[in-house]
């Protein structure tokens, strides 16, 4: 891929952030970075700019540079770089099985709660008796649901 900061018309300055994506949260290992070519980002910061069509997918170390902010790129990759490791540690919870054969786990004064439907056989959750509004296939599903919506709570202030 082409090395976008040795090229005449490509802005350098005056990007605007959009947003940061963990690729292995789309599914994807690596990309290559848009600006330097740089292969193997994880984390993807999305930039925008008046005088580009496009969106720039690009490392951090770029999104710094082209936004002139050496501050908020590299904290907003080390809170996704934390929610990662979060969510790698959340399989290992030690879970508990009710008497009713449910799983549950108590986690930071909430209980959480997966069950199967009884109608469709699949899994659901609660989070301290409010349900939620999907069905998963296999537990493993649901448990990564009641992370995600954990997560979701914690930046909504809900939690």
């Amino acid at each position: 891929m082409a090395n976008y900061w040795n090229i005449p018309g490509v802005p350098h300055k005056g990007w605007e952030y959009e947003t940061i994506i963990d690729l292995r949260e789309e599914g994807e290992e690596y990309e290559t970075c848009m600006m330097c070519g740089k292969e193997e980002i994880r984390y993807v910061h999305i930039l925008s700019h008046d005088e580009v069509a496009e969106t720039y997918r690009v490392g951090c170390v770029c999104a710094e540079k082209m936004t002139g902010d050496y501050v908020n790129p590299k904290e907003r990759q080390r809170q996704l770089e934390n929610k990662a490791k979060r969510k790698e540690n959340w399989k290992y919870k030690d879970w508990k099985q009710s008497q009713k054969g449910n799983d549950y786990y108590k986690f930071e004064e909430h209980l959480l709660v997966i069950f199967r439907d009884k109608k469709t056989n699949k899994f659901k959750y609660t989070i301290d008796g409010n349900f939620g509004l999907n069905s998963y296939q296999y537990l493993s599903e649901a448990k990564e649901a009641i992370f995600n919506k954990i997560e979701e709570m914690k930046e909504h202030g809900d939690w």
